[in-house]
C-alpha cells in the first residue's frame, strides 16, 4: 500500500498544474531555444497536463487548453504527428457542453498548425476555415483579435 505525502497532494497538483503549464509558455516564447530546452518544454507541457488530471476541478476546457499547449509544444519541434495528436484531443475537448468557444477556435488553430508542419495543406485549409468562423462568434474583441493573429502565423 502506497504511503501518503508528507504534504498537501491536492494544493500539489493546484500548482504543478499552473507552474508547468507557465514554464512551457515561457519557453514557447523563447527564440531560439536550445534542444535540451525543447525536450524540457515538452516535459512541462504534458506535466501540466497530468497534474490537471488529477485535479478535482479539471473540467474539459482546462483540458482543451492544456491539449492545445502540448500540440503546440510539438509543432514548434516539428513533431507533426505528436502536434495533431494533441490536437485532436484539444478539439475533442473543446466539443464539449459548457466550454468557452475559444477554446474550440484554438483547437482548429492547433490542427491546422500541424497539418502545415505535415504538409497537408487541403487539411490545413479546413481547419484554417474552422477556426475563422469560431473566431466570428467570439464576444471578446482581445480574445477574436489574438486567435486571428494566431492564425496569421501559420503559413
Amino acid at each position: 500500500m502506497a504511503k501518503e505525502p508528507e504534504f498537501d497532494l491536492k494544493a500539489a497538483h493546484r500548482y504543478f498544474a499552473a507552474n508547468c503549464f507557465n514554464q512551457a509558455w515561457d519557453l514557447i516564447d523563447k527564440n531560439p531555444r536550445t534542444p535540451d530546452e525543447d525536450e524540457q518544454m515538452i516535459r512541462l507541457s504534458l506535466a501540466s497536463v497530468y497534474h490537471w488530471t488529477q485535479r478535482p476541478d479539471c473540467t474539459p476546457e482546462t483540458m482543451s487548453i492544456g491539449y492545445w499547449q502540448n500540440s503546440r509544444v510539438y509543432a514548434l519541434v516539428g513533431q507533426a504527428v505528436n502536434a495533431r495528436h494533441y490536437g485532436l484531443l484539444a478539439l475533442s475537448s473543446a466539443q464539449n457542453e459548457g466550454v468557452l468557444p475559444f477554446a474550440l477556435g484554438y483547437a482548429f488553430e492547433a490542427l491546422a498548425r500541424a497539418e502545415a508542419l505535415a504538409g497537408n495543406d487541403a487539411q490545413k485549409a479546413s481547419y484554417l476555415t474552422q477556426a475563422r468562423q469560431v473566431a466570428k462568434t467570439l464576444a471578446d474583441p482581445e480574445t477574436k483579435k489574438q486567435l486571428l493573429a494566431d492564425l496569421d502565423t501559420i503559413r
